[in-house]
């Protein structure tokens, strides 16, 4: 039996997946916001989080719920708008961690980062469309196990998204770590939260098309 993917094929989907993730967009400007709240570990955390969100979306799309998803607006909107009221009470948080003192603040642990991460990827409906718009562009039925195909395309670009998520996320995180003054705190409480409610305008105004 003969592997799945032929190397044409992985030479042509690497670069265009990885131009993909490195277009920013909500994923990339959560983990930035994550690592400016909590630090390297958040960031990680976060990164991981929406990848693993990922999987679960390439999982769906390649079981055919995808079509089930763009056919059926209000389930749509009823993730979508799940995932906007998530994006605000993390909006919310992000104030209340920023108005307190150092000492005082509440750590945001890499594996709430990770939980944060995954459920706003999860919450986004867009995520799945999309798998589903870009990734059978590169399946060739005739090599056979078309899903395996779309698994290992989305994994791809799932472990993609995580390198280079993850390098923002840790960047934000190191400029993050040195403000520790209660004056930094606010100020980096307000844009972290300034970021997560542009999100959820972002996901507020989204359209299925």
């Amino acid at each position: 039996m003969s592997f799945p993917l032929d190397l044409l094929t992985v030479l042509t989907f690497v670069p265009a997946a990885l131009a993909l993730n490195l277009t920013p967009g909500a994923d990339m400007m959560f983990t930035l916001g994550q690592g400016l709240r909590g630090g390297a570990g958040a960031a990680i955390g976060a990164a991981a989080g929406i990848t693993a969100g990922c999987f679960v979306h390439i999982g769906l799309a390649a079981a055919g719920l995808g079509a089930v998803l763009a056919t059926q607006p209000v389930l749509f909107d009823v993730i979508r708008w799940i995932g906007v009221a998530y994006l605000l009470w993390l909006a919310v948080s992000a104030l209340r961690s920023g108005g307190a003192t150092p000492d005082r603040r509440r750590p945001l642990s890499p594996l709430g980062a990770f939980r944060d991460g995954f459920l706003v990827n999860l919450a986004n409906p867009k995520v799945i469309l999309f798998v589903l718009a870009f990734v059978p562009q590169f399946v060739d039925p005739a090599r056979g196990q078309p899903v395996l195909q779309f698994v290992m395309l989305g994994a791809i670009l799932g472990l993609g998204g995580m390198i280079v998520n993850s390098a923002v996320g840790l960047t934000a995180g190191r400029f993050g770590s040195r403000l520790a003054s209660a004056r930094a705190a606010r100020v980096l409480g307000i844009a972290t939260a300034g970021i997560f409610s542009l999100l959820a305008l972002r996901l507020a105004l989204m359209t299925r098309a």
